[in-house]
């Protein structure tokens, strides 16, 4: 069980690296404006802000190979953490921003946390 909990921690940690790609760096390009529905201009003028949003998923996935590399029982403490971490970002943002962000980010931290929680 706990290879399948590691491997579920790293596919929400990877996601959260291409957060991180997608608001720091692509963020005005074709791709993150597609990513997140935004106008040119919109994307512009928001630019600073997403990268400080990606950096903080850059950090959430940090966590998240901290706890994985770490194993044991300190590890599994910290893959709790940044996973409710991640959950509540994700309920946060499925709640203000857009629903999809619950499907994206809240259900797979959700899903983690379980089988952290059931390894």
């Amino acid at each position: 069980m706990s290879i399948l909990v590691n491997i579920v921690v790293a596919v929400i940690a990877l996601m959260h690296v291409w957060f991180l790609v997608l608001e720091m760096f692509l963020w005005d390009k074709p791709t993150g404006r597609r990513a997140f529905g935004l106008t040119p201009e919109f994307a512009t003028q928001s630019k600073v802000l997403a990268a400080n949003q990606g950096l903080y998923n850059g950090f959430l996935a940090a966590g998240l190979i901290w706890g994985i590399l770490l194993g044991g029982p300190e590890g599994t403490h910290v893959k709790l953490f940044f996973l409710a971490c991640v959950l509540i970002a994700g309920l946060y943002g499925g709640f203000t921003a857009t629903r999809k962000v619950l499907w994206i980010q809240g259900l797979p931290a959700a899903i983690g946390l379980a089988l952290v929680l059931l390894g």
